[in-house]
Order: structure tokens, then sequence, then C-alpha cells
């Protein structure tokens, strides 16, 4: 399997289009989705698209950081069909190098409860060190 990673800005539309072949699609609220998430796409500093020799998009990791300390990953997804086959791995390496590497970042993230071995199998551990504001009004919805 020929995978290419690629740092680039995707379009609402094919991310939406992706999100649909992914667990991703329900981890949006419902409230002004599709202006959220071309709000997110077009301001997250990494960026990062996989795609299969036909040029479809099979993962996406989106984060944000600040190069110096740490990135926070926002978006992590594999289409099921590419799922357990070294794309969300390739994806968060991708991401780490591109914020500025190991060395020099700490890696942060929500995981939904299903994403969690995948997380601890790259090596992340559960942190007891982060806090939470919300006021945000949340319906869950499955894109």
């Amino acid at each position: 399997m020929n995978i290419t990673y690629t740092a680039e800005r995707l379009t609402k539309e094919e991310y939406i289009s992706f999100l649909k072949r992914t667990d991703l699609g329900s981890q949006y609220p419902k409230e002004r989705f599709e202006e959220r998430i071309e709000r997110l796409l077009k301001n997250a500093p990494i960026s990062v698209s996989a795609r299969n020799e036909d040029g479809l998009l099979v993962g996406v990791i989106l984060g944000i950081t600040d190069f110096a300390y740490w990135l926070f990953i926002t978006d992590l997804g594999v289409d099921r069909d590419y799922v357990k086959k070294g794309i969300g791995n390739a994806l968060m390496k991708k991401a780490l190098t591109l914020a500025g590497g190991e060395e020099e970042i700490i890696v942060y993230t929500c995981a939904n409860e299903n994403a969690v071995g995948f997380y601890e199998k790259f090596g992340m551990e559960h942190a007891s060190d982060v806090m939470v504001f919300s006021r945000v009004h949340w319906t869950p919805f499955t894109v």
C-alpha cells in the first residue's frame, strides 16, 4: 500500500466526506458544524493528510502548537477501510516533527474512549494536570 503524507489545507467538503468514513464523525457538536469545521481547517497550524495512490484522503491529523513546547492534537482520524495499517502512527510522527520534534514538544489530546488504546500504544500516558473550562452547548450527532 502506497500512502503519501502531506502538510496541506483541506477543503470543508473533502473533510466532511472523510469524516463520514471515520469514527471522528461523532466527536463534533451539531451547533454551527460546517462553519466551525471551516474555521478549524483554516486555522489549525498543523494539518497533515494521508492519501492513497488514487489521491483518496484516508487519514488526517490536525493540531495546534506553539512550535516550541507543546502540540495539542485536535483531530486524528483514519478511514475505516485503512485502520491498523500504521497510518495513525505515521500521522502522529509527522505532526510531532512539524511541531518541533519529540525532544522539544509535549503532545496532548482529548482522546475518545475508543482511541485510548491507540494513544497508549503510541507511548502517551494519562495526564492528571489538564484543566478544562467549557460553557459550550453541545448537541451530539454523527456526520
